[in-house]
């Protein structure tokens, strides 16, 4: 039973024993604070929020090396949890134990980091930080995330400005030949630029005039690239092939036959995005005279594309492979056409009457004036 000691020396030894029989006690100078700090031991077991004060001793980077090895993330989602944890979180945090880390503490991070990273990259470090103290709150180690509470700068989306037609054409034309249906593949289609180093032969139905998307080719450091499921379920899609995308394709196949990936480097391997970027796409962006465009614009060229052409938002979200509507309309509402001259039909139709009597009248006062 919890009970309070007086020592030979005047203080207060107030004692207690936990789930697990291990017996806590503190020494204080006077009785009611022995008696208060009892109080709230006693309470937090009664109501199940105990914590051992021990448990949270364990450092924010050996608690949050634990996390990640529990969780089944994606082998690129693992890498990149990883690295925003070692470039900006450890080297601020990773040395404090946990239960001495205070919202002060991570507000302060979060600051900090502001200074030299976008506000949608602070928003994914403190995620991933505020994960792991969650984590730590269930287990036990520490009775509140200091997580709670954060500002975070706000994120400013900037609109989507889709390529025009001239610069899709001018790029194309940039391209070395064995990547010109690369380019026309992915304006066509709206293919993410995993899906479309990853379409194989097989998954392209010229007959029918479609392809299925349903891998990506992923690429890790210190590994050969290779094929995993897209990232949602919503990306696994049969996409519809204009003719302009048939006809790029099978003079692509004629020129470089395979029966394996479609685009390869020309030792015939699987491209790897940070070398395609730095040896094949930077070079024909500024040859096409163009700046800042990387290959997810042809994607937003397609989306743009279905939407002047009248295609509604469920249309638009399939083609894409988006998760929900909402993802869409976030993306390309703005794109949507007459939406203003809507507004101002449906609110003329039913008050232009109104206006058009008055309107009337003003007319008629106005002739019948000597």
């Amino acid at each position: 039973m919890p009970n309070i000691a007086r020592r030979p020396d005047g203080s207060y030894r107030p004692r207690f024993r936990d789930a697990a029989g291990k017996e806590h006690a503190r020494h204080f100078k006077r009785k009611v604070d022995a008696q208060r700090w009892l109080d709230e031991m006693t309470a937090s077991m009664v109501t199940g929020q105990y914590v051992d004060p021990a448990a949270g001793r364990l450092t924010v980077r050996d608690y949050a090396e634990e996390w990640r090895a529990a969780q089944v993330h994606r082998a690129t989602t693992a890498a990149h949890v990883e690295t925003m944890l070692r470039r900006h979180v450890y080297p601020s945090l990773g040395d404090k134990r946990l239960s001495t880390v205070l919202p002060s503490d991570v507000q302060a991070l979060v600051k900090r980091l502001s200074l030299d990273l976008a506000p949608s990259t602070v928003g994914v470090v403190h995620r991933i930080l505020a994960g792991i103290f969650k984590a730590a709150v269930r287990d036990r180690r520490i009775a509140a995330s200091p997580c709670e509470g954060t500002k975070l700068p706000k994120v400013h989306r900037p609109r989507v400005v889709p390529l025009s037609l001239e610069a899709v054409e001018a790029l194309t034309d940039a391209m070395p030949d064995r990547y010109q249906a690369l380019v026309t593949l992915a304006a066509g289609t709206g293919l993410r630029q995993g899906e479309a180093f990853g379409l194989t032969v097989d998954r392209v139905d010229f007959l029918r005039r479609q392809l299925t998307v349903d891998r990506q080719l992923v690429t890790m450091p210190d590994r050969a690239p290779y094929l995993t499921p897209p990232k949602t379920a919503a990306s696994v899609r049969v996409v519809p092939l204009p003719q302009v995308v048939v006809v790029a394709l099978a003079a692509h196949l004629a020129t470089w036959p395979t029966d394996g990936f479609l685009f390869t480097t020309e030792l015939g391997e699987p491209i790897r995005r940070t070398a395609f970027s730095d040896r094949v796409w930077r070079p024909a962006v500024k040859r096409a005279g163009l700046s800042g465009v990387t290959m997810h614009a042809l994607r937003h060229f397609y989306a743009s594309l279905l939407i002047r052409h009248g295609e509604s938002v469920k249309t638009v979200q399939a083609r894409l492979g988006h998760a929900n509507a909402a993802e869409t309309l976030d993306t390309y509402s703005h794109l949507w056409p007459d939406s203003d001259d809507r507004t101002r039909a449906a609110v003329d139709a039913v008050l232009g009457r109104g206006a058009n009597r008055v309107a009337d009248s003003v007319r008629t006062d106005a002739h019948l004036q000597p």
